[in-house]
This record gives structure tokens, C-alpha cells and sequence, in this order.
């Protein structure tokens, strides 16, 4: 069964660095009539060069972009062209980590006070305490809920990142480089809580990156991208033996592949 379906998914978007003139500003099309479909439960790695609208996909399939043209339906409700107010009845399902949680998270408030932001906004019983058990789901415990995110190192404040999405036990996360701004030991071990929580709630994910060892061995499905298109996809470990695409293989190429500690993603 499909959580997520593309039917010819089209975006454009303002050119903001194009001079106005008193006009509206030119668009760009970004993504060019993708289509693909995301299974319930399965880890898609969405990867390609900067530039290639990897992460702007990410962001369309969670509706913080409207799709210009074609369809997009999440578990078989068409979404393409909900307004804010029909769609917010699903926003709880449809939840982004992003990339930098020292700029997602509020330097102002506690880290209790931001797992349970949005769990107040969609009226969950008792959100403190909910927050309490999404920060000991992601190895943090209860103690760090009065921490502020200064007090936190880089992998401690990207698991905030990561309860305040899964608190509110969505369908379907959008991970938009989550571990690229941390070392390889931190990466493997948040590459390890991902699984383990993907597989304890039943997750379907999406998952940016241009790193191609992470998307190895987190992702079960591939997306390539190139200029807004899909130039490949399928199955991770048959695109990385044998990939079509010239493309692909100098992506493989050009990237080093640095070994991750299996025993980090089997704990």
C-alpha cells in the first residue's frame, strides 16, 4: 500500500533574486512533473546534487510548498491544492526534521516547552508529559526537558528535532539532512534511532541527503535527482550495484563513502 503518491508533480516558484521592477517576479520551475509513489512504511532516500530539488521535493510532500501542477495524494486523500485550513486536520500526520536545530529550535524556550509546542496546537491531553516520553524515545530522558537548546551539544539538539516530530505520532516524517552537520560517530548513532523509531511506530520516511553512506544504510528506496527531474529510482541496493544513469554513477563516484558502524545501527 502507498502512503504517498506523485502524479506529474510540478512546482514553480518566484525567482527572488530576479529584479521586480514593480512586476511580479519570475517564476522557476523547480520540480518537473515527477512521479513516484512512497510505500506505508518504507525509508525513501532522496538524494542528488545541490541544486537538483531534493530538499524542495521533501518540503512539496509535506505541503509547505503547493504544487504548481499535477497530483498529490496522501493516504489516498488528494492534497495538492488543500487550503492551510483543509489541510490542517492532517498536519499531525505530516512532520519535517530539519536540517539545523540551532535555527528550528527556539534559543528562548525550554526544550520541554518546544516538544510540547505543537502537541498544545493539535489539542493532545497532557502535553507535558507526552513530551516527557518523546524525549526519553530518543535517548535525551525527562531531565533534559527543562534544558535550554545552548546547553545541548549538535546530536543532543537534533533529537529534540527528532521528538518534537515524532511526539505527535505522524505517518510520515520529511528528513531534510539531519545529520550532516555532525560527526560520524553522532551520525551513526542518529541513523540507529531513526530505524529503531521508523520500525517501533510504524514511520514512513523521506529522507534528504547528500551523503550516500547514510542513504545505504538507512533507506530501503532511492530517488535521483537531476535539474528537478527523477533520472532513476528503485530499490537502494540494486541502484548502488548496478546503477542506469550516468548521473547516478558519478554521484556514487564523486562522494566518499565513509563506514559507518554496523553495531551502532543493530543496537
Amino acid at each position: 500500500m502507498n502512503l504517498i503518491e506523485a502524479r506529474d508533480l510540478t512546482l514553480s516558484l518566484p525567482d527572488l533574486n530576479a529584479k521586480k521592477l514593480l512586476r511580479p517576479a519570475p517564476r522557476v520551475t523547480i520540480l518537473r512533473g515527477l512521479s513516484f509513489a512512497i510505500p506505508q512504511g518504507a525509508c525513501v532516500g532522496i538524494v542528488g546534487e545541490s541544486g537538483s530539488g531534493k530538499s524542495t521535493l521533501g518540503r512539496t510532500l509535506v505541503r509547505l510548498y503547493e504544487p504548481t501542477a499535477g497530483t498529490l495524494t496522501f493516504a489516498g486523500t488528494d492534497i495538492t491544492h488543500l487550503s492551510a485550513e483543509a489541510i490542517r486536520p492532517l498536519r499531525r500526520d505530516l512532520q519535517v526534521i530539519f536540517q539545523d536545530p540551532s535555527s528550528s529550535l527556539n534559543p528562548r524556550r525550554t526544550v520541554g516547552s518546544i516538544v510540547a509546542a505543537p502537541l498544545k496546537l493539535h489539542g493532545v491531553p497532557d502535553p507535558a508529559a507526552r513530551a516527557r516520553q518523546a524525549l526519553d524515545e530518543v535517548g535525551l530522558g525527562a531531565a533534559f526537558a527543562g534544558r535550554y537548546p545552548h546547553e545541548l551539544s549538535g546530536g543532543q539538539r537534533q533529537r529534540v528535532g527528532i521528538a518534537r516530530a515524532v511526539a505527535l505520532e505522524p505517518r510520515f516524517i520529511f528528513a531534510d539532512e539531519i545529520v550532516s552537520g555532525l560527526d560520524t560517530s553522532t551520525q551513526a548513532q542518529v541513523i540507529a534511532l531513526l530505524k529503531t523509531l521508523q520500525r517501533e511506530h510504524a514511520l514512513t520516511i523521506a529522507f534528504v541527503s547528500h551523503d550516500l553512506s547514510v542513504v545505504r544504510h538507512l533507506c530501503d528506496e532511492l530517488i535521483v535527482m537531476s535539474a528537478g527531474e527523477i533520472i532513476e529510482s528503485g530499490r537502494t541496493a540494486e541502484i548502488f550495484d548496478r546503477p542506469q544513469h550516468r548521473e547516478t554513477q558519478a554521484l556514487k563516484d564523486a562522494i566518499p563513502l565513509p563506514e559507518i558502524d554496523p553495531d551502532w545501527l543493530n543496537a
